[in-house]
């Protein structure tokens, strides 16, 4: 995996806000999926994927063999029933950073026009060891690349979602809603390292009235980030795994179920909670 020429690739496109992936980049962006990860930094997800840290600066999300991870939708926040979230079994009706979001001059995020993602924390996964919050993200779907902020966040273990806006962007035609995702697993979220990787109260248009608003805000800090190779920081090591059988806990390499600890599985030639 070549994550420099990646970013690089990733932040040459067009002045529009997503652009078609050209097939140099298809080809690396096909080489991350075939592979698996080499540096896991969480369990398996239940649609089968782990946050890892084989991009340097990065983290990102990486399914089995053949697959990145799906594309559920989100509508929590500022009027989370609104529009295309009216049918949203889940919903609720404030987002993780709220606090924060109001000193910026607006009530929550809005899943109607904050394209942001979903990024868990613990028990299954501690983002902000790695990421910050409402920092800047990539998001590579369907032959594009939109930017996305970290807006929201999930304990259990599932990956793989996004709001309602930002899932829209990705997929106009699949006819998205809260009760309806995308699901097949070709859909590449890419985190930044560092302090330099959030836009603040006024890197961004948070006041904006729709998602066109809000992406082109943010769009010149993701070009930046992706043309600098992520963030400023550096990935600090996955967090200690404890388990009764030293060398078999959750990441270790592994050929079947029997050479994994405890109630592990093996799960593409890794150790993993069984989800």
């Amino acid at each position: 995996m070549h994550s420099p020429t990646f970013f690089t690739l990733l932040a040459t496109g067009t002045a529009s806000l997503a652009y078609t992936i050209p097939a140099n980049l298809q080809a690396i962006y096909n080489a991350h999926k075939a592979g698996t990860c080499a540096k896991p930094l969480s369990g398996t997800s239940s649609s089968g994927a782990v946050f890892c840290g084989d991009i340097p600066n990065a983290i990102f999300l990486k399914g089995s063999s053949g697959n990145y991870d799906n594309m559920d939708v989100d509508c929590d926040g500022a009027d989370d029933k609104a529009g295309d979230c009216s049918n949203d079994p889940t919903g609720y009706g404030e987002t993780a950073f709220k606090d924060t979001v109001q000193s910026y001059g607006i009530p929550d995020l809005n899943a109607n026009i904050h394209p942001y993602v979903v990024v868990n924390e613990k028990p299954f996964f501690d983002g902000q060891q790695y990421i910050k919050p409402l920092s800047v993200m990539a998001v590579v779907c369907n032959n594009q690349v939109w930017y996305g902020i970290w807006g929201d966040t999930n304990t259990e273990p599932t990956t793989g979602e996004a709001s309602i806006s930002l899932a829209q962007l990705c997929f106009p035609n699949e006819h998205l809603n809260g009760d309806f995702g995308h699901g097949a697993k070709d859909v590449l979220y890419i985190g930044f390292i560092g302090d330099d990787t959030v836009p603040g109260k006024n890197g961004a248009k948070w006041n904006a009235q729709n998602v066109s608003e809000f992406e082109a805000s943010i769009k010149s800090l993701g070009d930046k980030l992706c043309a600098a190779d992520g963030g400023s920081g550096t990935p600090p090591p996955p967090p200690p795994t404890t388990c009764s059988w030293e060398g078999h806990c959750i990441g270790a390499s592994c050929g079947s179920d029997d050479d994994c600890s405890d109630d592990y599985v093996c799960k593409s030639g890794k150790c993993a909670a069984d989800s």
